[in-house]
């Protein structure tokens, strides 16, 4: 029988700062809230403005990040760096999201544990191929987009299914085949193929993104093209890096009306 609140262990992990506890209480939590030993009713503690998190890496701005080929191992690392704090990210959006957003319906809360449980998964593999390398998550500068936008979208459950995994986790829908694409060119299959799974699940995580956005724009009769499109004009101007991943895309929800208003905006032809 449940006994203690869901949102008040959601954000007991929330606050937690070391990667490895942090990994392991999402993955309690996803089990717990299977085995019906969490309660949807209960204390409801407010959602942090910052999760907590380690004191490393060092956030820095995109623009200062430096660039680095693939050929060497450092290279390597540095890539794998950047997805395993992506993946740290993700876990503390999806719980987020869990935490933030209550009232919605009882699937919400289900369908965005699954994806902080798999994150997690996600993050350990990067870590685990990282040490590989001879680095550990820390060791490299990073930036803090994601969570940036997670304050932006953080009064409207709409605003973040379209604006977090429709838009910035979708990307990685895009550039990971070419980034698996690289790495078996230089040879390095291990971090390859922990990239393919990465992608096959991340496909999942956008499809819970389209669904509830979908679902929100039902309930507030909103055409889900029209403010989907109208929110990347607003906060990101209508720019979109392409190419897309269609293929991937359409698996994770987007529908073709959606795909040609995004293409419009690779090319600059800004469609009403």
């Amino acid at each position: 029988m449940a006994t203690q609140s869901l949102f008040e262990a959601v954000a007991q992990c929330l606050a937690v700062c070391e990667p490895s506890a942090k990994v392991r209480c999402t993955h309690d939590i996803a089990e717990q809230f299977r085995n019906g030993q969490l309660s949807l009713v209960g204390a409801r503690p407010p959602a942090p403005d910052t999760p907590g998190r380690p004191g490393r890496p060092r956030l820095v701005p995109p623009r200062q990040l430096p660039k680095r080929g693939l050929k060497d191992a450092e290279g390597r690392a540095a890539l794998v760096h950047a997805v395993a704090h992506i993946e740290f990210n993700a876990i503390n959006l999806a719980l987020d999201a869990v935490l933030r957003f209550p009232d919605m319906p009882p699937d919400f809360a289900a369908d965005w544990l699954r994806v902080a449980d798999e994150e997690a998964y996600h993050f350990r593999l990067m870590r685990e191929r990282l040490g590989a390398l001879g680095h550990d998550y820390g060791d490299f500068p990073a930036h803090d987009g994601l969570w940036q936008m997670a304050r932006q979208t953080a009064a409207d459950p709409l605003r973040r299914m379209a604006l977090v995994p429709r838009v910035l986790e979708a990307r990685g829908l895009d550039v990971t085949p070419g980034m698996i694409e690289r790495l078996r060119a230089v040879g390095d299959d291990d971090t390859a193929d922990r990239l393919a799974i990465i992608l096959r699940e991340e496909v999942g995580h956008v499809a819970i993104g389209s669904r509830w956005f979908r679902w929100l724009c039902a309930e507030r009769g909103l055409a889900p093209r029209d403010t989907y499109l109208g929110l990347i004009r607003e906060h990101f101007r209508g720019a979109v890096r392409c190419p897309l991943n269609l293929p991937d895309r359409r698996r994770a929800g987007f529908d073709q009306a959606e795909l040609d208003g995004l293409m419009a905006m690779c090319s600059g032809r800004l469609e009403g």
